[in-house]
């Protein structure tokens, strides 16, 4: 048996601040193609918290949330070659896809029809023990501890993604809207990936637009504070519509708005938001939205990261306390990533 955050039923933060449960739970049984992970550390998304309140649903309860994982391979199915007993390994949203379909082939395994994802579909992070296909686990670069690597496999590599499908290059100006885990993450890859661009951030809570200015962010403004120069791309990364609205107008024409979300808060039925051409989408405006990451996300990213000694700011937890780290996003003002600390190898 082994210890684990169980979420038995969908439920807002603001009615149950503490939706998981530490149960005990038998330590699942890896398949010939799978592998057996202890689990050291796993981050926390916001993603999490949207399945936890039923804005992404799980594919059944009860769930394991977690799909930002570092563990060590604690045994191997039989028709596993690529890694051994005690090797450190990833595990990040793309659970698993068919391989099959065209999207696969193609190398969009993001979009298959049957994605799987860590945490969602199949129990994931939060425990002391998960499986995971072998095809969907990442060898890690040496050098990082766990925790600072947890954050880089889904915040980082959908940063990644998300600069990838904003078409950016050198010297163009870039909008960060939102400045949570994959934002930080995103402004730190940019100054490095695109040194004479310049990074503006968009806030709504002191103590990120702080961190983004100590980041090197050359503005940082609230959402409704208009920068001081039109800009190429934004990188959306919030839960509510207004800041979407609010980015378009501060595109140049041309510009491109990428929405890195799972999923955005419903509107209230009273304030709807409208969205004007003339004023919003006129002049070749773009808006793309990225959809989960791809396994070549994951390696690209921590390729780089290694290379160039990406460390992620963190607060750790320890796993009883996964309630505490969830509802710290839901409040906002957070600085950097959350991970959770389950097992400490001696």
């Amino acid at each position: 048996m082994m210890n684990a955050m169980v979420l038995n039923r969908l439920d807002s933060l603001a009615n149950n601040p503490a939706p998981l449960i530490m149960q005990q739970v038998p330590v699942p049984v890896p398949g010939e193609q799978d592998l057996l992970l202890q689990i050291s550390v796993c981050g926390v998304c916001h993603t999490d918290l949207d399945e936890v309140e039923g804005r992404v649903l799980p594919a059944r309860l009860p769930v394991i949330l977690g799909h930002q994982v570092v563990g060590f391979v604690h045994e191997s199915g039989n028709r596993v070659s690529e890694f051994g007993v005690g090797d450190r390994v990833g595990v990040a949203w793309l659970f698993s896809a068919c391989g099959q379909c065209e999207f696969c082939r193609s190398g969009r395994e993001n979009l298959c029809p049957s994605f799987k994802a860590t945490g969602r579909d199949a129990n994931g992070g939060y425990a002391e023990y998960m499986v995971v296909p072998a095809a969907f686990a990442y060898h890690l670069p040496p050098g990082l501890a766990d925790e600072y690597v947890a954050p880089l496999l889904c915040a980082g590599a959908i940063g990644y993604r998300s600069v990838q499908l904003s078409g950016l290059t050198d010297g163009q100006l870039l909008g960060l809207s939102g400045f949570g885990a994959s934002a930080h993450l995103v402004l730190e890859l940019v100054r490095d990936q695109y040194p004479n661009t310049a990074v503006f951030v968009f806030a709504r809570d002191e103590v990120e637009r702080v961190f983004a200015r100590q980041l090197g962010a050359f503005w940082v403004g609230d959402f409704n504070e208009r920068p001081p120069q039109l800009l190429d791309a934004i990188i959306d990364t919030t839960p509510a519509w207004k800041p979407v609205l609010a980015s378009l107008t501060y595109l140049k024409p041309g510009g491109r708005l990428v929405i890195n979300a799972i999923r955005k808060e419903e509107t209230d039925k009273n304030n709807l938001l409208t969205l004007s051409y003339p004023d919003d989408l006129w002049m070749e405006k773009e808006i793309k939205s990225v959809a989960n990451i791809t396994r070549r996300d994951v390696q690209d990213f921590l390729a780089i990261a290694a290379r160039i000694h990406l460390h992620p700011d963190v607060q750790t937890y320890p796993l009883a306390e996964a309630n505490r780290a969830l509802l710290e996003i839901k409040q906002g003002g957070n600085r950097g990533a959350k991970v959770l600390i389950v097992h400490q190898p001696a």
